[in-house]
């Protein structure tokens, strides 16, 4: 049975997410087998966020000027290479950091094409509600698998990760090859980026959803390696595939999260979805006073559920209303600019500070303040939005 356009972009999504979060356990592994210090986890990160930052004026060109299912192809060639690399011992930043190069270009692809297989402003919302159930999903058991497969054999493990990108890579050629604006030119395109950035700035609601998005990844990203810190301190666990089951269940709170969205924070009151930015605030703070298991696990799912309602509307509004505005392709290469600019930020200064002995709960800590701040932000943002509807 032929499946749907839709379909197989959430399948192809699902699949090359899946891989991306193995490798960074597997990384993890490699870190801890070859005793690298236990901040090299945070360089490879932001080996994989350079990437993102370095390439977004010329990515966005790529997918409004080729076809995007062949793009998301090329993204996953790419990704595919830096799993090789990882498997001849190249240095496990330089390898991630390939990676992040494919999945740069991957990016406006897959969120790009959502509006040109949609027809209505609801149904674009349940399909990025869906991409972003499928996303999360393939964290959750990426990140588990990663972990399992790791400690079991970690060539192995890599060879798993380069058999899904290709599977993902052959599932791209079954969907519709879409005409692209052949008339785009990169130098162009690049010099216009920032132009481009400044216009979706001064819109109110793309303003609104480039800040939310941005402080939601920034928070995830740094939440995420200060858990892989925060675990052992707290919890006493030490096993590399332990700790990325419990990374992972914040994963099953995002999806929960991320498919109630249409029924919680309808598209059209996009503007209420802070409200779930201040309870994920609430959650995040509250982990230096646990030291419990099932308490942890019962906040990581309520911090996920809670930022998969905050991000989705944002992500909905900003595609429908960039399409018309600059491209599609070009509004998710602004927004992978600004999320990844804003991550990297926070991945350096928590490399920084975890290098300088900082403890994990202040980094939590820190970060939490930080969100609140933005969010703060949005809060101001949202009588305005409401008259301009």
């Amino acid at each position: 049975m032929k499946m749907k356009p839709l379909q197989t972009l959430n399948l192809t999504q699902f699949l090359s997410a899946f891989a991306d979060n193995m490798i960074l356990f597997i990384t993890l592994a490699i870190i801890k087998m070859n005793a690298f210090p236990d901040y090299y986890i945070g360089v490879v990160q932001a080996s994989f966020l350079v990437a993102f930052v370095v390439l977004a004026p010329f990515v966005g060109a790529i997918a409004d000027k080729h076809s995007k299912s062949r793009v998301l192809l090329v993204g996953n060639a790419i990704k595919s290479i830096g799993i090789i690399a990882m498997f001849l011992h190249v240095d496990p930043a330089v390898s991630y950091g390939i990676v992040g190069i494919g999945a740069a270009v991957y990016s406006p692809a897959k969120y790009g094409i959502l509006p040109a297989l949609t027809h209505s402003d609801h149904e674009l919302l349940r399909a990025n509600a869906r991409m972003e159930g499928y996303t999360i999903m393939a964290i959750l058991l990426g990140s588990v698998c990663g972990g399992i497969l790791a400690k079991m054999s970690l060539s192995g493990s890599m060879i798993a990760c380069l058999a899904l990108y290709l599977l993902s890579l052959q599932l791209t050629l079954q969907m519709p090859k879409m005409q692209g604006d052949r008339t785009i030119r990169y130098g162009k395109a690049a010099r216009t980026f920032v132009s481009d950035m400044s216009f979706l700035l001064k819109d109110r609601a793309t303003r609104f959803s480039l800040v939310g998005t941005g402080s939601f990844w920034m928070t995830s990203s740094v939440v995420r390696l200060a858990i892989i810190a925060w675990v052992p301190a707290h919890l006493g666990i030490q096993s590399v595939d332990q700790i990325s089951m419990l990374v992972a269940v914040t994963g099953v709170g995002i999806m929960i999260g991320a498919l109630m969205t249409p029924k919680l924070v309808p598209a059209k009151r996009y503007y209420n979805s802070f409200i779930f930015g201040i309870l994920m605030i609430i959650c995040i703070l509250l982990f230096p006073l646990i030291t419990n298991l099932y308490l942890t696990i019962g906040l990581l799912l309520l911090v996920g559920f809670s930022g998969g309602v905050f991000i989705v509307p944002m992500n909905a509004v900003l595609q429908d209303r960039g399409q018309g505005m600059i491209g599609s392709g070009k509004t998710i290469a602004v927004q992978n600019f600004l999320e990844n600019a804003m991550m990297l930020a926070g991945v350096g200064l928590y490399t920084q500070i975890s290098k300088d002995g900082l403890s994990p709960d202040l980094s939590i800590t820190g970060i939490a303040c930080i969100l609140a701040g933005f969010v703060v932000y949005l809060i101001v943002q949202r009588e305005r939005l409401k008259l301009s509807i």
